[in-house]
C-alpha cells in the first residue's frame, strides 16, 4: 500500500468517525462541528482523487459560509435538546430501516461501477501510442476556469448579476421602516458614545436614617 492509498484510508475513517458523531452529539453546536470536519475529511479525499475544484468549492462554499451560518444561528438561538429528541427512539426503527436501504443501493451502484475490467483505449489514446506522443497533465481547475471564462463567459456573468440583485433586495428588506417591528438605526448604533447610555451618579457609601415618626402622635394629629 502506497502513501496515497494511507491518507485515503485515513481520511476515510475520519469521515465516517465525524458524520457518525453527526448525528449522535447531544449538543447542537459540536454536531455542527464535526459537520465540519466531516466537509474538511472529504475535501481532502477530493485532493487524492485530483477534483480540486470541488474540494475548494466545498471549503470555501460549505465550510466558509454555511457551515458558519448554522454556527451562528444554533448558539444565538435557545434550542431544547431534549424536546427535540423526545420521538429519538420511537422513530428509530423505521429511520433505520430507510438508511439499511440507502446503504444497500448504493453499494449495489459503486460495486458496479468499480468491478474491474479491460481498459477500453480511446481513438487519441491509440494515436498518441503509435506516434510515441507523450500525454501532459491538465489540471482540473485551470481547464474549467477556461471554460467559464470562454464558452460560458455570458451565462456566468448573468449569475453574477442575479446574485447582486439579491444581496441588494436582501439588504433592502432588512433595513425598510415597517410599522409592526422596531426599526434601529444603523448610524445611530455606530455614532452613539457610553456618556450617550450610562449616568454615574456619586451617592455617600452611609446615609442616616430618617427616624420614624411614633404612632400616637400620628394619631393624635389625626384626632
Amino acid at each position: 500500500m502506497d502513501i496515497k492509498a494511507g491518507f485515503f484510508y485515513l481520511f476515510s475513517a475520519v469521515l465516517l468517525f465525524a458524520a457518525f458523531r453527526v448525528i449522535t452529539a447531544r449538543n447542537p453546536v459540536h454536531a455542527a462541528l464535526y459537520l465540519v470536519l466531516a466537509f474538511f475529511q472529504a475535501a481532502a479525499v477530493w485532493i487524492l482523487l485530483k477534483a480540486e475544484f470541488l474540494a475548494i468549492s466545498l471549503v470555501l462554499v460549505y465550510v466558509g459560509a454555511v457551515m458558519v451560518l448554522f454556527l451562528f444561528v444554533v448558539m444565538m438561538l435557545d434550542v431544547d435538546v431534549d424536546a427535540l429528541r423526545a420521538g429519538f427512539w420511537k422513530h428509530f426503527p423505521l429511520a433505520a430501516i430507510v438508511g439499511v436501504i440507502i446503504a444497500l443501493e448504493m453499494a449495489a451502484v459503486l460495486m458496479g461501477g468499480f468491478a474491474p475490467g479491460e481498459p477500453t483505449a480511446g481513438p487519441a489514446a491509440t494515436q498518441a501510442s503509435q506516434t510515441g506522443a507523450v500525454v501532459a497533465q491538465v489540471s482540473n481547475t485551470k481547464e474549467l476556469g477556461k471554460l467559464l471564462y470562454t464558452q460560458y463567459l455570458y451565462p456566468l456573468e448573468i449569475a453574477a448579476v442575479l446574485l447582486l440583485v439579491a444581496i441588494v433586495a436582501a439588504i433592502a428588506l432588512t433595513l425598510r421602516e415597517r410599522k409592526d417591528s422596531r426599526h434601529m438605526d444603523p448610524g445611530e448604533q455606530v455614532r452613539v458614545r457610553a456618556r450617550d447610555r450610562l449616568q454615574i451618579v456619586k451617592m455617600p457609601p452611609v446615609m442616616a436614617a430618617v427616624p420614624e415618626a411614633p404612632a400616637a402622635a400620628v394619631v393624635e394629629g389625626k384626632a
